[in-house]
């Protein structure tokens, strides 16, 4: 039997490998929540002031500079129609972050409503919300998105619609079991000892235990949102106004891709570039949320 003994340098080397691994991840960490952060701060700027960020108008159509690729004159090129690329992203901005948010609050307000509601009753309310819930999730957000998208004529309210509807038994599901580990805490039988009403109880005690879970859930939720609206309007199903978002400009330049990659290009690094920002710091504010529930 031969055992193999380590020399003094290579132990430090073994022990140093770790620590620098680790050194990498806090500085690495950071850094790409900052990059995203930054990248975030960016669009939400473009879906508030796109007139004053945007070099041209969104209808703006130049005969002259049809399909013309990026330049000094025009630095994302121009489409078929002789519209500035960087102008329709930067408008596009704001259907984009409008659909994200809205279509947020709207499934998350409903679904934590009924999600609190069934674990905190529990008995039949509880049991028929489940059993409705586990039909809703059967169906796949985008699939369900885009047959109730389909129902009804396409604008950003329908579009907002849709994506709500999809997205309420996610929130269902997670905050009835946040209410019921919640429901049976020495905190909310000395409200109830005391006499708070049910309504009380909800709003005063178990909603707050349950504020960083919805604030992570509503992060991540808005890239999704965003993600799936961008589908309905690549399918002709979503917002096809004047100033299209993202997912439009896809569809309306996917048939010049192999003459003119940048009609399609730019849109979709803005769709990627918006989702995966969020959804690294949807990613970051559950790790700092995890780390405080530790340390309590």
């Amino acid at each position: 039997m031969s055992s193999h003994v380590l020399t003094l340098p290579q132990v430090a080397t073994a022990t140093r490998a770790p620590a620098q691994q680790q050194r990498r991840r806090r500085i690495a960490g950071p850094s790409l929540v900052a990059v995203a952060l930054a990248l975030l701060v960016l669009v939400v700027a473009c879906a508030l002031a796109p007139g004053w960020i945007a070099p041209y108008a969104p209808t703006a159509m130049r005969s002259d500079a049809i399909l013309q690729g990026p330049g000094l004159a025009h630095w994302f090129g121009t489409d078929q129609f002789g519209r500035d690329v960087l102008s329709l992203v930067v408008h596009g901005a704001r259907q984009s972050v409008l659909i994200g948010v809205a279509a947020v609050l709207l499934s998350g307000t409903v679904g934590v409503a009924l999600g609190l509601a069934a674990g905190y009753a529990g008995g039949w309310l509880d049991a028929v919300l489940m059993r409705l819930t586990d039909v809703w999730m059967a169906i796949p957000n985008l699939l369900l998105a885009i047959a109730i998208a389909t129902a009804l004529r396409p604008s950003l309210a329908n579009t907002i619609l849709a994506i709500s509807i999809a997205a309420v038994p996610r929130y269902t599901r997670v905050l009835r079991g946040q209410a019921v580990a919640l429901r049976g805490r020495s905190f909310v039988e000395a409200a109830r000892a005391a006499g708070a009403s049910h309504w009380a109880i909800l709003r005063g005690h178990i909603l707050p235990h349950c504020s960083a879970t919805i604030l992570v859930l509503a992060t991540l939720g808005v890239g999704t949102s965003i993600l799936v609206g961008a589908s309905l309007s690549f399918l002709g199903i979503g917002v096809n106004d004047e100033a299209p978002d993202w997912g439009y400009l896809l569809t309306q330049g996917r048939g010049y891709l192999s003459i003119a990659w940048w009609t399609v290009t730019f849109p979709g690094l803005a769709i990627t570039t918006l989702v995966v920002s969020i959804n690294l710091l949807g990613d970051a504010l559950r790790r700092k949320l995890d780390g405080r529930q530790e340390h309590h």
